[in-house]
């Protein structure tokens, strides 16, 4: 793709760069901290189409010190390179931020913790990819041969 088929798919509206937060353990890998389970079916595979797609992955872990560094070396070793580690972008210095928050900024979330759980990877892709809701996919695979179109929402209805 050139760039200017680029600018034209950015002007679009149909290219959004995402800046992703990923959990690690129960995500990425499978709950045995602190050890390193294996990894869960394509994650570092989906990790790696969203890093080509030119998302920011922030990886975001309960470990630290030499746990974290584990982590962080486990996915390198995998191919994914994180933007940032436990922090919001990588020069971000908490020693000198007083407004320092843990909480990061970003776009979504990817967590095991999440409420309904952890789709599958496939299904994650697909959700970024095309921009979709769980539901819009699940209603495209149980129900393949309709078109769904969501009904819109009154502004004063939550």
């Amino acid at each position: 793709m050139d760039s200017w088929q680029e600018v034209r798919i950015f002007a679009a509206g149909f290219f959004l760069i995402m800046t992703i937060a990923v959990d690690f353990d129960g995500t990425i890998v499978r709950h045995r901290y602190p050890e390193i389970g294996e990894e869960l079916p394509f994650a570092t595979q989906t990790l790696k189409m969203l890093i080509e797609d030119r998302h920011k992955l922030i990886l975001w872990s309960v470990r630290e010190g030499q746990l974290l560094d584990e982590a962080v070396e486990w996915c390198r070793q995998r191919g994914v390179e994180f933007y940032a580690v436990n922090r919001d972008f990588p020069e971000e210095d908490i020693t000198k931020n007083i407004h320092f928050s843990r909480k990061l900024k970003v776009d979504l979330w990817i967590d095991d913790r999440n409420v309904g759980g952890l789709p599958d990877w496939g299904t994650i892709y697909r959700m970024i990819k095309e921009r979709k809701t769980y539901e819009d996919i699940m209603h495209e695979e149980l129900h393949p041969d309709r078109v769904y179109v969501k009904p819109k929402k009154k502004w004063w209805q939550f």
